[in-house]
């Protein structure tokens, strides 16, 4: 099966990677990297105006009406920008939190007990088990996140963290987030390409010696091979293909940034190569909506129970 672009989709996705490259392009990640984590409002409702928080939301109440696929366009541009903020929670939360389809509102969600951009949200959820959602209570203690751009708290009498079975993961979460991971590979898989380019060692670009040849070319191969997971997950929107989606955007993601910082030279400490800003957005993401560890199970108890006959599974 081929999962080609439509032309709509792909008008999607330059629009918002021309809104993204103008309001978050690299110069602004590094300022905000470089001083204390606050959402830019501004650009939470030019994001609102744009739709990108309606996307899914019928015309009827104000959406846009699109669905799956184009959401997931959409986040994996956000991805390779590393814009920050609870952007899944507050999509999520369209047509039901009032202001969250226009960015006035910013909605972010308890998951697993940690919650993202606590201080800087106006509407904290809790997703209960069966899938309700409801106001987090109090206690909140800070924490020291990795990544400088995703202020973390943990609430621990969160009732998210619930041990029935039916305390899953929103497969819509899942799946944006895998969205996100993608975008992030991506710009991992570019700025490696960009610095072998242009980067010379003993009188030639460092892209000639076969190494870091291997090292770009295995970036690409886990890039694509995330991305037509994520994509197809996208269009049939099954539980198990959703969960294969995640594992291998997660690797994508994370080996990437890996890799890349070894194409850079492993300038992992420094803070002037962005590289290392998409490797710690990366981990961070690895823990959202059930972690990787949950999608193992799942794909797990689809094998078990006689589900691996459909051919979804990890390579």
């Amino acid at each position: 099966m081929r999962f080609q672009l439509s032309g709509d989709q792909r008008a999607l996705r330059d629009g918002v990677r021309e809104v993204l490259a103008r309001r978050f392009g690299p110069r602004e990640l590094r300022a905000a990297a470089d001083r204390p984590p606050a959402l830019d409002r501004t650009l939470w409702r030019a994001l609102g105006d744009a739709g990108f928080f309606a996307l899914r939301l019928p015309e009827s109440e104000g959406g846009v009406g699109l669905g799956l696929p184009e959401a997931v366009l959409a986040f994996e541009e956000a991805g390779r920008v590393l814009l920050p903020g609870p952007l899944i929670a507050t999509h999520l939360a369209a047509g039901r939190v009032p202001g969250a389809a226009t960015g006035e509102t910013v909605v972010t969600a308890v998951d697993g007990g940690l919650v993202e951009w606590l201080t800087e949200a106006d509407v904290v959820e809790v997703v209960e088990v069966g899938g309700g959602r409801g106001p987090a209570g109090s206690g909140a203690v800070a924490l020291r996140s990795v990544d400088p751009l995703t202020p973390l708290h943990r609430l621990p009498a969160a009732p998210a963290v619930s041990a029935g079975p039916e305390a899953v993961p929103d497969p819509v979460a899942v799946l944006l987030t895998a969205a996100e991971q993608l975008g992030g590979a991506t710009r991992a898989c570019e700025l490696a390409v960009q610095h072998a380019r242009t980067r010379e060692q003993f009188g030639q670009p460092i892209g000639g010696f076969q190494a870091v040849k291997h090292l770009c070319a295995e970036l690409l191969v886990r890039v694509e091979v995330a991305r037509a997971a994520v994509y197809g997950a996208a269009v049939t929107a099954e539980p198990a293909d959703i969960a294969a989606a995640r594992l291998l955007a997660d690797e994508a993601a994370v080996r990437g940034a890996r890799d890349c910082l070894q194409v850079y030279g492993g300038m992992g400490f420094t803070w002037e190569a962005e590289v290392h800003l998409v490797l710690k957005r990366a981990w961070v993401r690895t823990r959202r909506a059930g972690g990787g560890t949950e999608s193992e199970e799942l794909l797990a108890r689809e094998l078990l129970s006689g589900a691996g006959h459909r051919g979804v599974g990890l390579h």
